[in-house]
């Protein structure tokens, strides 16, 4: 008995995360004459609010008090009102709103005055003496009702209560003492709007919302509001896959939105905040069920667009439930509009839909915040001239794939309503739906959304998020990034797994877990799941990466064992199921893949290979079924997305056993598994260079672990103009010529777009003091049919995750030489080289 206390005192103590004790309002485990007591003894301060306070406010001082009732052991409620208090007491309000608050200011107790007028900003301050019996308080203050809402759960983190607390069941570590530092500390967020997109959310969302909440209800949406506010984010679009429609399904869905502090919105191709499937509903009316076609059925989507904005108003405050209306439009179900649509009638059913927003306000349009999405073919129509009014957010979209198409131009003219980014952790569409697990960079996403910051969209960070589970780890990591951008330097970047890991698991595992995410983030975004399948791989390689599986699965059950029994739900759901299941899911294939060559050479231990691929689609099954049983049954439907058997780009309706061959008799022949190619060929990384020549204001950084291999390189900081050979930004490469003849050099690229109107990107390549070629590569996304060489080039970039450009020189002498790779182009992401006097191989990771 004994050594199970000790054993369960020991996993409490690992899952504790580490505290500072340094700065101001810091988190700290022993007192200081100054400290102030946030838990003592394990009694919890006593939280206030005012008896008037926003909703949103008195639902965040409930979450806080709850926080500290979960790390104190005892229970702990907000009180409203000041009389009477004594002792510790943490005070929550908003400048200018809360009397409590003012006072303090007033009496010259503390200094606020700098969040007068600003968005979402907090001060935690340590105040001594603010009231009669209160000898030291703390004082959470906020510039408006979110930045109260923000300094709360800011705090909530540091204590360890993860944002995940509830929806990935992060543990809570007990301690009897929690003391904050004394001072004053301010912080707000840099993007303006920030949040996530629940969407391709059946089979697995849907199903789960029925079996556990009858629905995607206010029930479901309190948790859904909740970990947005923890993750520090504001702006949400609702699942709206039909039958579903946010605010006609549950009315108090849009009601406890806006007293939690959420700013509603609807997705790209939903205007006026209505949702897609509520033009199908209701169709006796004579209003909706017509044609989704302005040129012909005008008036009764003006009177539907009104109906939404009516509803957006109907609060009775002449406020309205705080929203960011989407305008525009595009073809019903998120299809384009009828092909030569007029870029001037889009402009024209923006003009009217801001009419009717105007109207139903009685204010100027320009008084409501309002987001056009460029997604797909409207992007076009923006390149071609189509205007946009400029108190409008224009939101920019990635190619569904995790490419940003489109930025500001260096150097273009502010706009009053600014410009943003929706990103993709998730997608249905062509070359191949993706829904399954997390398949995501934090690197990858960190690259693109700090060169949309550079390049000046820092209105609106709206990421697809799918399901939302099991996107944990990096909608985590996007959420901080668009918190402050500027902070979440390489070195943050580097330091952020081992920081989020400690973060749900404690700070004795924080390196180790870390490193594991960024293992499986590595080799699961190398192909999507759903892209592979027996002859995704040659042989030999497939047989590697499988090795790469086995050998992190085997670290992630070791680590399993280091991992308190309180944690090992969360454990599975946000570790060990990715891995477990996307290890298996490999052998599946490569087990398929030996049967099917054994089987042609008729070898009977092709039957090995057959039993083998069933027991491992068996065994996809059954960690889904583990995933539906853990906490309880809590997570019942959440991993029921089909991902084996597709045949084309949409999913299949139910999983399907690959097909394996069984062999009766015959010899048993070795099957050779390698074939050498007539080459001289190295491999390089793109990391191992031999010199790194900045200038222009640029400086070379290698990004570990971003690509499919080792890491790739880029120069820093983005968002700069293009520069020329004469500007020496240059990477130099110490190779060796086995022979003399032709060399050819493959620039292997982690895949992006050019976000200027041509869609081009260049990089430069040079031997020795040899002249430079300049490569230029055009991807073009193809959201319908693949016709031409760019958008088949496109297929291939996103479906390997990589892009290869070749430079060929025709007479190079045997021996040493320096193989130089030139910056032009921003967002260029080298990430390997391949070089040799003959045939390239064609090996998935060393380029095609």
């Amino acid at each position: 008995m004994r050594g199970l206390v000790a054993a369960a005192l020991a996993a409490t103590v690992a899952s504790m995360p580490a505290l500072a004790c340094e700065g101001a309002v810091t988190v700290c485990p022993t007192a200081a004459g100054t400290s102030f007591a946030l838990i003592s003894g394990g009694e919890p301060a006593t939280v206030l609010v005012d008896p008037a306070a926003d909703p949103a406010v008195r639902h965040a001082a409930k979450g806080f008090a709850g926080d500290l009732a979960r790390v104190s052991g005892t229970r702990a409620a907000p009180r409203l009102g000041q009389p009477g208090a004594v002792g510790a007491v943490v005070m929550i309000g908003v400048l200018g709103q809360s009397p409590m608050i003012d006072a303090l200011v007033r009496d010259g107790k503390i200094k606020a005055q700098d969040l007068a007028g600003e968005w979402e900003a907090f001060r935690q301050i340590v105040v001594d003496n603010p009231a009669p019996g209160v000898t030291r308080a703390l004082v959470i203050v906020g510039s408006d009702r979110r930045g109260a809402v923000y300094g709360a759960y800011d705090l909530s983190e540091k204590i360890g209560v993860s944002p995940w607390h509830w929806f990935a069941d992060v543990p809570v570590a007990k301690r009897a003492n929690v003391y904050l530092t004394a001072g004053s500390r301010r912080d707000q967020p840099k993007v303006r709007y920030r949040g996530f997109f629940i969407n391709d959310e059946a089979p697995a969302f849907s199903t789960w919302a029925q079996r556990k909440f009858g629905g995607a209800n206010a029930k479901a949406y309190a948790h859904i509001f909740e970990l947005e506010l923890r993750l520090k984010g504001n702006y949400l679009w609702p699942a709206m896959w039909a039958p579903r429609a946010f605010n006609d399904d549950d009315p108090q869905n849009k009601i406890l939105a806006d007293e939690m502090g959420i700013v509603m919105g609807t997705s790209h191709h939903e205007p006026m905040t209505r949702a897609q499937d509520e033009w199908h509903r209701n169709t006796a009316g004579g209003v909706t069920g017509g044609k989704w076609d302005y040129t012909t059925n005008a008036a009764n989507l003006r009177a539907f667009w009104r109906g939404g904005i009516e509803r957006m108003m109907s609060k009775g405050d002449g406020k309205g439930y705080e929203s960011l209306v989407t305008v525009g439009m595009r073809g019903d179900g998120d299809e384009p509009m009828a092909e030569g649509t007029a870029t001037r009638l889009l402009e024209g059913i923006v003009a009217d839909q801001r009419g009717i927003i105007a109207e139903v306000t009685g204010k100027p349009a320009d008084k409501t915040p309002q987001v056009w999405a460029l997604y797909k073919e409207v992007q076009d129509y923006y390149d071609h001239g189509m205007q946009v009014p400029d108190d409008v957010i224009l939101l920019f979209a990635d190619d569904n794939w995790g490419q940003v198409r489109r930025l500001p131009d260096p150097g273009s003219a502010p706009r009053k309503g600014g410009y943003g980014v929706y990103y993709h952790f998730d997608y249905v569409g062509g070359p191949r739906n993706y829904k399954w697990l997390n398949t995501n960079q934090i690197e990858k996403s960190w690259q693109q959304m700090d060169l949309a910051w550079q390049r000046g969209a820092r209105a609106l960070w709206i990421v697809n998020v799918g399901d939302l589970k099991p996107m944990e780890y990096p909608l985590s990591f996007f959420m901080k990034q668009a918190w402050n951008p500027e902070a979440m330097t390489t070195e943050a970047l580097a330091a952020y797994p081992a920081q989020w890991a400690a973060e749900q698991f404690g700070a004795g595992r924080g390196k180790a877990i870390g490193a594991l995410l960024t293992r499986y983030s590595q080799l699961a975004a190398r192909r999507k799941p759903e892209l592979i399948d027996a002859g995704s791989f040659g042989p030999a390689e497939f047989g590697a990466m499988v090795a790469e599986w086995d050998q992190l699965e085997k670290a992630m059950l070791a680590e399993k064992l280091r991992v308190g029994p309180q944690g090992r739900d969360s454990y599975f759901q946000l570790v060990e199921h990715p891995i477990a299941a996307m290890a298996n899911l490999y052998r599946l294939y490569y087990a398929v893949a030996r049967n099917r060559s054994l089987a042609a050479a008729n070898d009977p231990r092709a039957n090995d290979y057959a039993d083998q691929a069933e027991q491992f689609f068996a065994r996809d099954q059954q960690l889904s079924d583990r995933y539906h049983a853990i906490a309880g049954g809590k997570w019942d439907g959440m991993m029921l997305q089909t991902h084996i058997g597709y045949t084309n780009w949409q999913q299949p309706e139910k999983q399907v056993m690959p097909e394996v061959k069984r062999v009766t008799g015959g010899p048993r022949i070795t099957a050779i598994d390698l074939h050498k190619v007539g080459t001289d060929a190295a491999t390089i990384e793109a990391g191992d260079y031999a010199r790194a020549v900045g200038g222009k204001g640029l400086a070379w950084r290698t990004i570990p672990h971003l690509g499919r291999t080792k890491g790739a390189v880029l120069a820093l900081p983005q968002g700069q103009p293009a520069t020329t050979p004469e500007d020496g930004v240059r990477l130099e490469y110490a190779v060796t010529a086995g022979k003399p003849g032709p060399l050819a050099v493959q620039l292997i690229l982690v895949p992006t777009l050019g976000t200027g109107a041509d869609g081009k990107l260049r990089i430069g390549v040079s031997i020795d003091d040899g002249p430079v070629q300049l490569l230029s590569d055009l991807l073009t996304p193809a959201p319908n049919a693949a016709d031409s060489q760019p958008k088949r080039d496109w297929n291939r970039a996103v479906e390997d995750n990589a892009r290869t450009l070749t430079a060929r020189f025709p007479d190079i002498a045997a021996g040493r030489h320096v193989l130089k790779v030139w910056r032009i182009d921003d967002n260029v992401v080298l990430q390997r080289i391949v070089v040799g006097t003959g045939e390239l191989p064609g090996s998935y990771l060393g380029g095609r």
